[in-house]
């Protein structure tokens, strides 16, 4: 099976705390008709203490035109992604030689946050000496489940060409996204839980040469699953306006994960000859500390089990479809035993779930 041989990430340049996002939110909403000072437990009752942010607070006290914003983005986008990238194919933590450039098949890049034509991997191959025959897939829109769906994209390129290795590149810069003259309760709420983070992770076929450092087990991608809830579209996503990307962010999320998803994973699980006792690793996208305890309540998982992804929520906040794949490296740190198995499940627009099987082999 498909292995994931090395997980990068590229960090923005700010690092904001969250009691200061807080207080300029507060000061920002402070005329409104919100009742502002209760919305704004949100701030620290999300567990969330630090954010990266491509801009500092004071930029975001202006209005900017969605051109302008856009046009920051791809020149982050860009950069952020090049090093992403360059991490991921040197990683002194989990390759012993770097990966050439023109050994990479395919780049799949997700993002939901920004838009580019050319796409963003075409800009970075302009920097970083890919070879000109590299596939390029851009997917955009899936929101946070956008890193799961590029890891499951991945697997199903390397069982087909089980020589290949390819890259997962997931770019999003949420802050970007915020509406300042946005006054509503889903602005506000959403500005206390997105951040921006870009990562890239390199899956490898069976019959590619990983340079693997050391001897622990690696991660392989057993089976995958995608689904769509039907008549949802209002549950997560944007409204496209003039001055750019709206969210939405329904309140009920937190219910419907806690009354759907378990019906789902387990029958992926029943598919693949596994209960929920076999999973013995929760690689969950933390999409806020609510989703986190619907997860928990909808699967009966041992708080333990949510640990690395309530720290990466802690650390970095909700950075939309790179966050999984911070939480993955984690679990690529981790020393976990051959034939262990784990399940990976974001969240996203539609309203959507992908689900991963792994198993440490």
């Amino acid at each position: 099976m498909p292995k994931v041989a090395s997980v990068e990430v590229g960090l923005p340049a700010h690092i904001i705390d969250q009691k200061d996002a807080k207080s300029f939110i507060g000061s920002l909403f402070s005329r409104t008709n919100l009742n502002v000072d209760r919305l704004l437990n949100v701030f620290i009752n999300g567990e969330i203490e630090t954010r990266y942010f491509v801009k500092d607070l004071d930029w975001f006290a202006e209005n900017h035109r969605f051109s302008e914003k856009n046009d920051f983005f791809i020149e982050e986008a860009v950069r952020l992604g090049a090093e992403a990238i360059q991490k991921c194919l040197s990683s002194n933590e989990f390759l012993a030689e770097a990966v050439p450039y023109e050994e990479i098949d395919a780049i799949y890049t997700i993002c939901t946050t920004g838009l580019s034509t050319p796409s963003i991997e075409a800009r970075i191959m302009n920097v970083l000496p890919f070879s000109r025959q590299t596939k390029r897939i851009p997917i955009w829109g899936l929101g946070c489940a956008g890193g799961a769906s590029g890891l499951s994209r991945a697997f199903e390129y390397c069982l087909a060409f089980p020589k290949a290795k390819v890259l997962v590149l997931s770019i999003e810069l949420c802050s970007l996204t915020f509406q300042h003259n946005d006054h509503s309760k889903s602005n506000l709420v959403g500005t206390s839980l997105f951040a921006d983070g870009v990562a890239c992770a390199l899956v490898c076929g069976d019959e590619s040469k990983i340079p693997q450092k050391g001897t622990k087990p690696l991660p392989s991608i057993l089976k995958t699953r995608s689904t769509l809830m039907e008549d949802s579209l209002d549950v997560m996503g944007w409204d496209i306006e003039d001055d750019g990307l709206h969210v939405v962010f329904s309140k009920d999320i937190p219910s419907i994960v806690t009354n759907w998803l378990r019906p789902n994973v387990m029958d992926f699980l029943n598919e693949n000859d596994m209960d929920m006792k076999d999973i013995l690793h929760f690689i969950a996208h933390p999409g806020g500390k609510k989703v986190l305890q619907a997860y928990q309540a909808a699967l009966g998982f041992e708080e333990s089990m949510l640990e690395v992804p309530l720290n990466i929520l802690k650390k970095y906040g909700n950075m939309s479809s790179a966050t999984i794949l911070y939480v993955l490296k984690e679990f690529l740190l981790k020393d976990i035993g051959a034939g262990e198995v784990g399940l990976a499940a974001a969240l996203g627009p539609g309203f959507s779930s992908e689900l991963l099987l792994m198993r440490w082999e």
